[in-house]
């Protein structure tokens, strides 16, 4: 029984939805239009004879009352699938033994077999399901055993097919030839209707897998867009920080030096102010880019870009992330009256600079600024480095001489986001204090990135 279970689905963990209102006002239709063709059926056999003798009142009520009460069935076939199924074979027998000829007619036969199908195919109980088909072969069986072995249904199919006085003239004598063809023809209606109600039900089954399996998909997409969404935008605040936190650090250091040498020295002070000027308008510049990628982003994404909205149609034009070769740009920005900042780049041969990809140029060039910020910020140096080595991998190396300045210990993002950036690009991080004076930060990253691809796109969106 457990295997007869298994094959029918009694494991699966799934049970078929109940019909739908449509599909149940389908099987009213379906009723109505069954019973209209086996009452044309049941006068066509009376047209040819097939029903002589039973002409009377009774008997055609009797005759129509049968069909109408096997096709009723098939109003509830998906709503009670197995109790109609189970009726269906109640009455096969029943009208089987009290009205022959109705019973063996081709409607009601089909119908008989679209209502054991309909049992198989909706059953919600498999396991269920499984003793009424074993109930249905043992019925069948013992049904066959009366006809033949206990009543005269042998001897009256063997008139009906005047076969009674016929010698052997196949492989079977008629008697058994009788019997083999009625029993082959029973089995094979039972195990039909069963096998398309399995293969219905089987079919049901794959297809709603399949609608999860898209509504899935459709949520992990969803999931991946906001990821995708929150990566970007800590991108931005990274590379926010990043801008801000150094020019806002030159333009303080530049204006305190100004300060300090406006009436002794109005040539420097000069100097300094305009070295203010110049770093403000580049965070400017660089903040209005950063937003702008953002506000483009968001537009895009939700395709809201309408000309009557005042809105620009066209994206905003962005100037090339910065690389290596604004290094020393930066490193420029960054000297001030007491804190000297040299630059060095060390080439394995040369032009190994112009062919690191795009992705490590613009986090090697982050990961100085960020490191000088911090020294003017947090420390006391009089001098600071920038080296960059570019061999087998990209390496960029920030150091002072100075010691922690009293007082402006800072939150530990601009660190935290050093070491993201590499981590993304599986590079190292080598970040502490120097023995003696001073502070290192020094950065590995390879250039064939962590997947062992070459990094030839921007980390997390970035762009050139």
């Amino acid at each position: 029984m457990d295997r007869i279970a298994h094959l029918l689905g009694a494991d699966e963990n799934w049970e078929r939805p109940r019909p739908t209102a449509t599909q149940q006002r389908t099987d009213v239709l379906i009723a109505v239009v069954v019973y209209l063709l086996a009452a044309l059926s049941i006068e066509l056999m009376r047209s040819l004879g097939v029903l002589e003798g039973e002409d009377s009142v009774l008997d055609i009520l009797a005759q129509h009352g049968a069909a109408a009460s096997a096709a009723v069935l098939l109003v509830w076939r998906r709503r009670y699938p197995l109790v109609v199924a189970t009726l269906a074979n109640l009455h096969l027998y029943v009208i089987g033994t009290l009205q022959p000829a109705v019973g063996s007619s081709l409607v009601i036969q089909a119908l008989y077999f679209f209502a054991v199908y309909s049992g198989v195919a909706w059953a919600r109980d498999r396991r269920a399901l499984s003793y009424l088909v074993v109930g249905f072969v043992v019925v069948l069986t013992l049904w066959l055993a009366w006809v033949f072995a206990l009543s005269s249904g042998l001897q009256t199919m063997l008139e009906n097919f005047g076969a009674e006085d016929i010698e052997q003239v196949g492989l079977f004598s008629a008697p058994v030839g009788i019997i083999g063809w009625v029993t082959l023809n029973n089995l094979l209606f039972l195990g039909g209707a069963i096998l398309l109600g399995q293969v219905a039900w089987r079919g049901a089954l794959h297809t709603a897998r399949e609608l999860d399996q898209a509504e899935t998909i459709r949520a992990q997409a969803a999931r991946l867009r906001d990821q995708a969404v929150v990566a970007e935008r800590l991108r931005i605040a990274r590379e926010l920080h990043d801008v801000v936190a150094h020019h806002v650090s030159v333009m303080g250091v530049q204006a305190a030096a100004a300060r300090r040498v406006l009436e002794k020295n109005p040539d420097a002070a000069r100097e300094a102010l305009g070295a203010i000027e110049t770093s403000s308008r580049n965070a400017v510049g660089q903040m209005r880019e950063l937003l702008g990628t953002l506000r483009h982003g968001e537009l895009a994404a939700d395709g809201a870009r309408e000309d009557d909205t005042g809105l620009d149609s066209e994206a905003p034009d962005r100037a090339p992330q910065p690389d290596l070769e604004d290094l020393p740009d930066l490193v420029v920005q960054a000297t001030t009256p007491t804190c000297e900042v040299t630059y060095d780049l060390v080439e394995d041969r040369p032009g190994a600079a112009g062919e690191v990809p795009a992705a490590l140029q613009l986090t090697a060039y982050r990961i100085a600024q960020e490191s000088l910020a911090n020294v003017r910020r947090h420390s006391t140096a009089t001098h600071a480095s920038v080296v960059v080595r570019v061999g087998d991998a990209l390496e960029v190396e920030v150091l002072d001489n100075g010691s922690p300045r009293h007082g402006t210990s800072g939150t530990g993002l601009g660190q935290q986001g050093i070491r993201e950036r590499a981590e993304l690009l599986g590079g190292e991080v080598e970040i502490g204090r120097r023995r003696g004076a001073g502070y290192r930060v020094r950065v590995t990253l390879p250039l064939a990135g962590p997947s062992g691809e070459p990094a030839t796109a921007a980390p997390s969106g970035a762009h050139r």
